[in-house]
């Protein structure tokens, strides 16, 4: 029987998703983060805050060996994408189904611990115990809670103006976000008319599950550029309103890509200048939906929305951003909206009806860029200082309502964020702002998460321990980056010109694998498959044949010099057996797995651990400790790995090792010797 006496009692785990210790030195020695600053002060860390990273350096594969103690070639989640059906399809890797080894919460709940996993990534939902110790809230996704469940249609610009005639909604409107209340010539009968959901969700079909990644507008770096949907509504004197305020004026706003109309109030201060704006169910109603000043983000407006056949009760968030002093023009955001009776992914259920009547309903996801500081800071960033509050608040009435012992927890803004604009903090030819623009908007980024951690700080003084950690970080590359290398599909292009893909168009104008001349194929995040006989039914390569043409493969891959610089663009080339060596590797990943070379990088997912960027960024996860059982004031020159978190959480909390457990507790930093 195990007997080990816990060093304490409550133990808090506060994962933050992109979080980079060497830009957390750097603003914390600025004075930026002043709440990083304490924890580092009352606890343990190494001087550069750095934590040995596992591979791939992506979300549910690192959330889950963070979870496991054990590597991906162990675990088997080895990408953001897994192997689908065939070797040119992937699938959505968020499944707790798909992980071969144990989560240590279940251990502590196993243990007697009343334990919450909170919005934890690829490995935590659905649950794999059912002891009443362990409640569960999502990990189904990055992004924020119930992004992939619950968010019902996206987020959206209103730009209304004297000048315009129609009230129109634009799906990716081709203008710029800060213009939006700017009268375009746009022929709209030939835009797509399909609503832009920023959802993320499970692959659907055998089409998507096939993404072939042929250019740049296949390839996930489009993301950064990818365009807004856009309301453009007439500005008039209010007419017909039930009770209308002298010199009001109105306008529309269209929701659910069209479907649903909600008239609004332009408003006079007393002094008589336009200074909010009010939204009513109709002209009719005598309360708003919701009343905007300019500037703030209001939060958890009630409405519905539309999708399909099915009529949602829906919260979203609301910003005015612009409004002239005369009334004549506005531009206001509107969040994704969330469906507020969908509790699908809360253990038990009754949990999500305690933390939405106590705490507010989960925030939506926000997801914009395009160089564009109104939409990045106004907008993006908003958003997420109102996710930060509801997290925070509803992860205290858990704590406290449930006596909860130990927290297991996840909170994406960095990363998510940070996609937007992290490589346009070095120099290239597709940045349209200086890079000091884009650093000071990732300065902002991390003194939002320093907010958002401060919440906990109480904690330490409560005795609890308190743990602040990632799954990774990003870089912002120095190169270009090669399209040689997928992140969300199979890439055909170099593979293609290396002799090894040969693919063609069908009928319907899709990219399909030519398997009679295909050899090799390279899918999801640098994962390459054989394309042998006797494993596939389209296999046309002699399983005798396999150790050399992967050798082909292999040298062929660090061959590959950028045009500019004249350097090799892959860093390590590893047949499957080998990929052990760095965490990689077993059934679950392809016969050879390559990493991109430094400054040649998407920006994360594609590189090892140890890669360092632009700007002071780097790919490494953070690790600092403080509380109960921990050093305080120490630092340590011990290399800490991934793998070593699990251990060393267990060992905190006197509890078993999780079954396959690879790390060990980092004893240096814990007040009692082992």
């Amino acid at each position: 029987m195990l007997k080990r006496t816990a060093l304490t009692n409550k133990i808090l785990l506060l994962g933050c998703d992109g979080m980079d210790p060497r830009l957390t030195k750097k603003y914390v020695d600025m004075g930026l983060m002043p709440n990083v600053k304490k924890y580092i002060e009352r606890g343990a860390a190494r001087e550069d805050l750095m934590m040995l990273g596992g591979h791939p350096t992506v979300t549910p594969p690192m959330w889950t060996t963070l979870a496991c103690g054990c590597y991906a070639n162990v675990h088997g989640i080895t990408g953001y994408y897994r192997m689908g059906n065939d070797i040119d399809q992937i699938d959505y890797n968020f499944d707790s189904r798909d992980c071969k080894a144990e989560p240590l919460w279940n251990a502590f709940a196993e243990a007697g611990k009343k334990t919450l996993v909170w919005h934890w990534p690829g490995s935590s939902w659905p649950p794999t115990s059912d002891n009443p110790n362990l409640l569960v809230v999502d990990g189904t996704s990055p992004g924020s809670v119930g992004m992939a469940t619950s968010q019902v249609e996206g987020e959206f610009l209103v730009g209304a103006s004297e000048l315009i005639k129609e009230l129109v909604y634009i799906p990716k409107a081709p203008m710029e976000a800060s213009a939006a209340c700017v009268v375009n010539d746009l022929n709209l009968e030939k835009r797509e008319t399909a609503r832009m959901l920023s959802i993320v969700g499970k692959v659907k079909d055998d089409d998507t599950k096939r993404k072939m990644i042929t250019g740049w507008d296949k390839h996930t770096t489009s993301t950064t550029e990818a365009l807004v949907d856009m309301i453009q509504s007439p500005i008039k004197e209010a007419t017909g309103w039930a009770n209308a305020p002298a010199g009001a004026k109105e306008f529309a706003i269209l929701f659910s890509a069209g479907l649903i109309r909600r008239p609004a109030l332009i408003l006079k201060n007393e002094e008589g200048i336009y200074d909010k704006v009010a939204i009513y169910k109709s002209k009719k109603s005598e309360t708003p939906l919701a009343v905007c000043p300019i500037g703030k983000m209001v939060v958890e407006v009630k409405d519905e929305a539309i999708r399909g056949d099915k009529t949602y009760k829906v919260n979203r968030n609301m910003k005015l951003l612009k409004l002239d002093p005369e009334g004549k023009t506005l531009t206001m955001y509107i969040s994704g909206a969330m469906d507020m009776e969908n509790d699908s992914c809360y253990h038990p259920k009754s949990l999500f009806k305690e933390i939405t009547e106590n705490a507010g309903y989960p925030t939506p996801t926000s997801i914009l860029g395009r160089q564009d500081p109104m939409l990045i800071t106004d907008c993006m960033l908003d958003n997420w200082y109102a996710t930060a509050d509801w997290q925070a608040r509803a992860m205290h009435y858990v704590i406290e309502h449930e006596n909860i012992d130990v927290v297991f927890s996840h909170y994406h803004a960095i990363d998510l964020e940070e996609h937007q604009f992290i490589k346009h903090m070095s120099e290239h030819e597709f940045n349209r702002n200086p890079v000091e623009v884009a650093q000071k908007w990732m300065q902002d980024l991390y003194v939002q998460t320093d907010y958002y951690l401060g919440k906990f700080l109480h904690y330490l003084d409560e005795g609890w321990t308190v743990i602040i950690m990632s799954d990774h970080a990003q870089v912002s590359p120095k190169h270009d980056l090669s399209l040689l290398m997928p992140l969300t599909g199979v890439a055909t292009t170099v593979f293609e010109q290396m002799g090894f893909t040969k693919s063609y168009v069908d009928e319907n104008g899709k990219t399909r694998i030519d398997w009679t001349q295909t050899k090799a194929v390279c899918q999801r995040e640098g994962h390459v498959y054989i394309n042998l006989k006797g494993k596939y039914d389209h296999g046309i390569v002699d399983p005798a044949d396999q150790y050399e043409l992967e050798e082909e493969i292999i040298t062929k891959l660090y061959q590959l010099t950028d045009e500019k610089t004249g350097h090799r663009i892959v860093s390590v080339a590893l047949r499957n057996r080998d990929a052990v060596l760095l965490g990689q590797g077993g059934p679950e990943a392809g016969d050879i797995i390559f990493w991109m070379a430094e400054g040649y990088n998407y920006d994360h997912a594609d590189c090892l651990s140890t890669t360092q960027g632009e700007s002071d960024t780097s790919i490494s996860p953070i690790f600092i400790a403080a509380g109960q059982g921990i050093k305080s004031g120490f630092t340590t020159d011990r290399i800490i790995r991934q793998i070593d978190f699990a251990p060393t959480v267990a060992v905190l909390g006197g509890v078993r090792m999780p079954a396959n457990c690879e790390g060990a507790p980092v004893y240096q930093i814990l007040t009692e010797e082992f």
